[in-house]
């Protein structure tokens, strides 16, 4: 390899092709910068609502395009940014999504109404999407051992602490006001991580062909895209406009939509065209009902973490700050549950986790709903309702960290890759569609003053959700699919990242 004043050339050569990549441990600080980036604005906007109010005038309906509209962009376009890496090269559209990141990210923080705001978060998650996919790919080629479990070890925590401290650093940056920016800083602080990343990440990470005989199905990533959006749309505005014909009309759209991609899919395969999802997947009825499950389960956890939020802001009149700091009982009693889960319960116990979790969950909603029962808002402090919001997260907790193993269970060995990359799309569609539903059912007692009751119809929601749930987890798999082959590790150097799955979550 060439060397220039005592500098190794980062990229290797064909001939050491078989050495370690000597920077490799650069690209996991890189990796795990960019996905804490990602993860951070799924979560910070959460406390911004009345700081956008004030500044750009922002309704109810406004404040759930912010919050969801990423989400959405983020869930329609990670299949797709995933066959691009493959086709294009993981480096290659790692750059690209890194710059894309950081540039929507500046462009939001600027934006001068609500509207061009919620356009800049559909383009960030767009951004995101790109992005995403190549972290865990770009790792998986440069790692490999012994080694590779040191990396999922770090990586997993780190993502997972990242999704805990979203509201509450979101909540410091707006209480703190610096430089008179307030909620604009969440947005900046993007910035100089992006650009850092983009620096060390142009000069560390080795370029590797992507493989161009992979086709790239743009008509099934348009189809997703519509439909998602048919869905979502109607939900974020029909509360706010009395649910005119034009929502009914969207949601059957999205519902024919999503029937045309299953179908168009499977007419790709046969025709060998590449589609975006392995069309053998849709044939699985364990794996097709779970997908159902995933976007319950999440909607639920998101929307009500959002309504949370919602309620110590809105209602109760906390700071930005406080307000970040309350969700901490429920990141931590997910994170505690997660680990729980994820070391043992699942293993010993099987399918029955996914039956505890949310039996535990619905017991911290019912001790939450108490805690809310006659409270007085001039005395209420966070510690009224720690109990119920950190039992509640315990319960998540369980479930996320098995929940993704059991429904790889249900699928065969050479479509984990592709099973794996939609239940994380529908993961994020699941929150984004959470935040449209819960959000209509707080505001439309919030707007009338009664935010104690509008808490409890999101509890009521949430109830409902898992226990159809519940319901699905009995059509599941009774034994998960071992860690080590959800990634395509070896036995030997299987790593537990299961709080890496958190970082849509949580």
């Amino acid at each position: 390899m060439m060397e220039v004043s005592g500098v190794r050339d980062p990229y290797p050569t064909s001939d050491e092709a078989a050495e370690p990549y000597r920077w490799r441990w650069m690209i996991l600080v890189v990796m795990i910068v960019a996905e804490i980036m990602d993860l951070l604005d799924a979560s910070i906007v959460n406390v911004a609502g009345p700081d956008l109010e004030r500044s750009l005038g922002a309704g109810s309906v406004g404040l759930q395009w912010v919050i969801g509209g990423y989400a959405l962009t983020l869930g329609a376009g990670l299949v797709l940014g995933g066959r691009l890496g493959d086709r294009y090269g993981r480096r290659r559209m790692f750059l690209i999504g890194l710059t894309a990141f950081t540039a929507s990210s500046l462009l939001c923080a600027v934006a001068p109404n609500i509207e061009s705001l919620i356009a800049f978060r559909l383009l960030q998650g767009t951004a995101g999407a790109m992005l995403l996919p190549q972290g865990l790919g770009l790792l998986r080629e440069n790692f490999s051992g012994p080694e590779l479990t040191k990396v999922f070890a770090v990586f997993g925590p780190v993502l997972g602490l990242g999704g805990i401290i979203g509201p509450v650093l979101g909540g410091f940056l707006i209480e703190g006001d610096f430089f008179g920016l307030g909620w604009r800083s969440v947005f900046l602080i993007n910035l100089p991580i992006g650009v850092a990343a983009l620096i060390i990440a142009a000069k560390f990470v080795p370029k590797k062909a992507g493989d161009r005989g992979v086709r790239v199905d743009a008509a099934g990533a348009a189809l997703v895209a519509v439909s998602c959006a048919l869905l979502v749309l109607p939900l974020n505005q029909g509360q706010e406009d009395g649910w005119p014909l034009w929502t009914w009309l969207c949601m059957a759209g999205s519902v024919l939509g999503f029937s045309c991609f299953a179908l168009q899919q499977r007419r790709a395969a046969a025709a060998g065209r590449g589609p975006l999802v392995t069309p053998g997947l849709l044939r699985k009825p364990a794996f097709t009902v779970g997908l159902g499950g995933i976007a319950l389960f999440f909607g639920g956890l998101i929307g009500t973490q959002l309504v949370l939020t919602l309620f110590l802001q809105v209602g109760m009149r906390f700071t930005a700050g406080d307000a970040g700091l309350g969700n901490l009982p429920l990141a931590v009693g997910t994170a505690i549950g997660g680990a729980v889960s994820g070391a043992f319960l699942a293993d010993r116990i099987g399918r029955k986790v996914l039956q505890i979790g949310p039996l535990v969950q619905l017991a911290g909603a019912v001790v939450l709903w108490f805690e809310l029962e006659g409270l007085d808002p001039a005395a209420f402090s966070v510690w009224d309702i720690v109990p119920g919001t950190a039992v509640a997260g315990i319960g998540a907790g369980m479930v996320i960290a098995a929940l993704f193993s059991f429904l790889l269970a249900a699928v065969d060995d050479d479509e984990i890759g592709s099973a794996s990359g939609v239940l994380t799309a529908v993961q994020a569609v699941g929150g984004s569609i959470g935040v449209a539903v819960f959000g209509s059912v707080f505001f439309a007692r919030a707007k009338t003053g009664d935010f104690t009751t509008g808490f409890h119809h999101a509890l009521i929601v949430q109830a409902g959700l898992l226990v159809a749930f519940l319901a699905i987890t009995f059509l599941l798999p009774k034994k998960g699919r071992p860690e080590e082959e959800q990634h395509g590790i070896a036995p030997e150097s299987a790593a537990d990242d299961s709080a890496a799955r958190q970082h849509l979550a949580v």
